[in-house]
């Protein structure tokens, strides 16, 4: 493969690991490229299969600053360092599991080009998320000075793109056999959840779609945001008089780790109350979604998912054998 084509391939993924991860409080996972990252308490491990047929497993010891620190446990807090401490991680496995995957290309990269291409899919990810949409309702609709209004409109049109950018890279092939990993990464999940034996026969049985993925959480995020980003114009007209779209741009995207942290209380909110039918109708959009961002694994992807929670339970796995488990949401 040419080195620039991998770079494309590893920077335009990188956000994607943030819709398609997905942790609960017990045990939980991130699809990466030929391979899982499973996160467990205390530790996490990345299995990747290489292009010889052998897996290959990386384990690490990790305790969130939400328990050193029991003060960051508060209530949006907690969610905010939740999702960097998930980004972090899951950029960092991404990256070994494409070492492992293409050891070939991964040698052969520029870290000037390699800077270059993680700003431009930074910036990509501002203007489709951020930019595009409040962009896109100033010049349709004449609501500019209505912030209820103008953040509903422009929040649907996020939505929009979101579903769009989910269709368009799941016709890629390296991002199908993704999400085919992130389906073997909920089934394990579910197969170990469920007491039952760990083993590919179980986990094959059990659906690609799991309630607390971070899809999910996307979505959540993003309805969230609707409500957040209204009453944060509302604050910002009150100082300023009018609103120009550039100073929506500027104010919105450093208040992302509150609406994260917002998204993750309603989220846990969902997951305990989830035959409530206002949350099961709220988690239902995110059910939806995950025909997209999950499809039907193979055995041999199964078993690199089953290898990756085995990896970073280690030697206590036997003393969770047997039991049943339902986390509450991810974290």
């Amino acid at each position: 493969m040419d080195p620039f084509l991998y770079l494309m391939k590893i920077k335009f993924i990188k956000p994607l690991t943030l819709i398609i991860s997905q942790s609960s409080i017990l045990v939980g996972g991130q699809a990466v490229i030929e391979g899982v990252m499973m996160r467990v308490p205390g530790a996490y491990s990345t299995a990747v299969r290489d292009p010889d047929g052998k897996i290959h497993t990386d384990r690490h010891k990790f305790e969130s600053i939400t328990d050193r620190k029991p003060h960051f446990k508060k209530p949006i807090i907690r969610g905010a360092l939740s999702l960097f401490e998930a980004m972090k991680m899951g950029f960092q496995t991404l990256q070994w599991s494409a070492d492992i995957a293409m050891p070939e290309e991964s040698e052969k990269i520029n870290p000037i080009i390699d800077g270059l291409m993680t700003l431009v899919s930074i910036l990509l990810a501002i203007g489709l998320f951020f930019a595009g949409p409040i962009g896109l309702t100033t010049w349709l609709f004449d609501k500019d000075q209505d912030p209820f209004i103008f953040n509903i409109i422009s929040g649907a049109v996020r939505i929009f793109f979101f579903l769009i950018y989910l269709i368009l890279i799941s016709l890629l092939s390296d991002v199908k056999r993704l999400f085919q990993y992130h389906g073997a990464e909920h089934k394990t999940v579910y197969n170990f959840e469920s007491g039952k034996s760990l083993n590919i026969k179980n986990a094959q049985d059990f659906p690609t779609q799991h309630p607390r993925c971070g899809t999910s959480f996307m979505f959540i995020i993003m309805i969230v945001a609707i409500l957040s980003f209204a009453i944060l114009d509302s604050i910002l007209m009150f100082f300023v008089g009018e609103i120009q779209p550039w100073m929506r741009i500027i104010m919105h995207i450093p208040f992302m780790p509150l609406v994260a942290g917002i998204g993750y209380e309603v989220l846990k909110l969902t997951a305990k109350h989830r035959d409530n039918i206002i949350f099961k109708m709220l988690a239902q959009p995110g059910l939806w979604l995950q025909n997209i961002t999950t499809k039907e694994p193979d055995d041999s992807q199964v078993e690199v998912s089953i290898a990756a929670l085995e990896s970073a339970f280690g030697e206590s796995i036997e003393k969770y054998a047997g039991k049943t488990f339902e986390a509450e949401a991810i974290g």
